[in-house]
């Protein structure tokens, strides 16, 4: 096969699959006035889900695991952290209605908007997605109301630590919404960890670090993040099994005292290569204000350090270096972090993250000359 040839393919295989499909005007409900048509959230599918047979329609877990995991983790899948609707439409007016699953709308150290917020993007005439506005949550029960751009594509965020269980848009009588074909699941990036990854504590949904990460990659992210409970247990890992990402991220030493790392890092690992012995592994050290190796990140380099020697060659570390930069701007309370500490860690998992995605670009093009 010619390099030419090779790269077309390359090309082919992994562009982002954005084909439109018009949503009827028979599945929307018409509001009292008539004035207003309201369709389900749920029409257009939902991204960031790693698992379709969830007990709510915007669960982070499957059903399965209720009586697997831990009350805390099961409860904290119920936050729709990462979710998010593709969607394109005809109209300049756009109302957003959703309903939270729980009132408290806010934390001490971190908005309501990031809480239990929504987040409006559209992409621009370059390809890039920019932030349009937010949904500002007042009640259970929030509407907002958006005057939106020009554009073939809108994304929406839904809240990172409130669930939701219902999401509605709202477009003048004559105008249309269409839904977009589902990124693959084999484009996708896994993301498991703690509250930071759960986005912990971004003003908006769209500034978590799989959110920028997802768009800067064009890849769906799963986020998995668990406030206080990335503890790297086995239930967790037989589920993570179930998935087949472009790539696992594990970032949970904050979760974790050192005798977990040393305890529980490499039974984790081995048990994921019993289903998935091929699919890149990303060991992160876990941030710090000093931009040093921690002790736990030290434990955690020589296990991965052992399983390279063993021979996985798809197994990879990232060093806290430099991930919040160094005057100390980048969190809300020495550990969380804020916006800016979501943009540096996001650059640095960006910069990782691209070479293992090209690798593999070229595997599957290899893969199917061969074939």
């Amino acid at each position: 096969m010619s390099p030419l040839l090779l790269v077309l393919l390359v090309a082919a295989l992994f562009k982002s699959s954005h084909a439109s499909e018009l949503i009827s005007r028979e599945k929307g409900r018409v509001d009292a006035g008539g004035n207003r048509v309201w369709y389900d959230a749920k029409l257009f599918g939902i991204e960031g889900k790693g698992w379709l047979d969830t007990e709510s329609d915007y669960d982070r877990l499957p059903l399965k695991a209720k009586d697997r995991v831990r009350k805390p983790v099961w409860e904290l899948g119920q936050c729709s952290s990462g979710m998010q609707i593709r969607f394109a439409t005809t109209a300049r007016d756009l109302h957003v209605r959703w309903k939270l699953t729980k009132n408290v709308l806010a934390m001490p150290h971190m908005p309501a908007t990031g809480v239990s917020g929504i987040d409006l993007y559209y992409k621009d005439q370059k390809g890039h997605f920019r932030f349009h506005g937010n949904g500002r949550p007042t009640e259970i029960t929030n509407t907002a109301s958006f005057q939106l751009p020009d554009s073939e594509e809108y994304l929406l965020y839904l809240p990172l630590y409130n669930g939701v269980n219902l999401v509605e848009f709202g477009i003048p009588t004559g105008e249309r919404l269409s839904k977009f074909s589902p990124p693959s699941m084999s484009r996708s990036i896994v993301f498991y960890g703690t509250s930071i990854t759960q986005g912990g504590c971004a003003s908006r949904p769209g500034m978590a670090t799989s959110s920028i990460v997802s768009r800067a990659l064009n890849v769906q992210a799963i986020n998995l993040g668990f406030s206080g409970n990335g503890k790297m247990e086995p239930e967790i890992a037989d589920l993570l099994s179930d998935l087949n990402p472009a790539i696992y991220i594990l970032d949970c030493m904050w979760n974790m005292e050192p005798e977990m790392v040393s305890d529980r890092v490499e039974p984790f690992i081995k048990k994921l290569r019993q289903t998935r012995p091929l699919t890149p592994i990303l060991l992160v050290e876990g941030s710090d204000m000093n931009n040093l190796p921690t002790s736990k990140g030290e434990i955690l380099r020589a296990i991965y350090e052992k399983i390279s020697l063993e021979g996985d060659v798809n197994l990879h570390y990232l060093s806290n270096s430099g991930m919040l930069g160094l005057d100390g701007e980048g969190t809300v309370d020495s550990v969380h972090f804020n916006d800016l500490g979501m943009i540096r860690q996001a650059a640095l998992f960006i910069k990782c993250l691209k070479p293992i995605l090209e690798e593999q670009k070229l595997r599957s093009a290899d893969s199917l000359q061969d074939n």
